[in-house]
This record gives structure tokens, sequence and C-alpha cells, in this order.
């Protein structure tokens, strides 16, 4: 009789090491791909405008909003605002004109909670019309 007892069948085993390597990889290269994709969506492109330049200015205010935050109110006489009496200083200006237009030059570099602030002391003031001005595509050339 031929009995074998010294040999072991080994059972079959899966590898999990290179299934692990790739996946690895694969996260590496999302999350590489992801952070790249985000910085390329931050790219913004500031309109410019092909319309003619307004002749008639007739209850004009502007309001520039520099780089750094700063307010420039011009209703006749150009001053700088603090933020705080924004509202206030606007509101007078809107009294004495009629049918008031605020008028925005926002620096490209001004953080939108600066442009945020003018428009909401805008409405405090009760001034219903706002334009953006932007430059023009001729003199951009």
């Amino acid at each position: 009789m031929n009995f074998r007892r010294g040999i072991r069948r080994d059972e079959p085993e899966i590898n999990f090491i290179p299934l692990i390597d790739v996946l690895l990889v694969i996260l590496i290269f999302l999350m590489v791909t992801t952070t790249y994709s985000k910085f390329t969506e931050l790219q913004v492109d500031l309109p410019s405008a092909n319309a003619e330049a307004a002749t008639e200015r007739p209850s004009e205010i502007t309001i520039t909003v520099s780089a750094d935050g700063r307010f420039l109110l011009d209703a006749g006489n150009p001053q700088f605002v603090a933020e705080a009496s924004l509202a206030t200083q606007l509101g007078r200006a809107a009294r004495e004109r009629k049918d008031p237009v605020l008028v925005v030059y926002a620096d490209a570099g001004a953080r939108h909670q600066s442009v945020m602030q003018v428009l909401e002391a805008a409405r405090q003031a009760g001034v219903a019309k706002v334009t953006f001005a932007a430059r023009s595509s001729a003199s951009s050339r």
C-alpha cells in the first residue's frame, strides 16, 4: 500500500500586496490631480465692456474700493470713508441728489467682502441703482 504521509498540499492563497500597491498609486494620483484642479478653478478674468462712455452723469455718486480695502467716496468732494460710517455717508450723499446712481470702482485685487460691504451700505442708504465700472476693451489694447 502506498500511503503518503509527509506530503501536504498547500492551499492556494491570494496575494494582496500587489493589489494594495496599485490602490496606493491610484490614491496618490487622485489626491495630486484634485489639488491641481482646485488651483485652475480660481483663475478669474475680469470682464471688459464695449459700450460707449456715458456723456451725462446727472446724479452719480462714485465709490472706489482699493486693493487694501479702503473706501473713497466721491459725491462732489472725494474723501476716504471708514467702513463703520460708509452707510451714513452714502445716505447723506444720496439724500442730496434726485434719483442717485452709485458707481462702484473696485480694484481687481480688492476682496469680495469689501465690495459686499459697499452693496450693503447702499441698501441701508436707500440707493436703488448701483452699477459697476469696467475698463473699456478699446482702452485696454
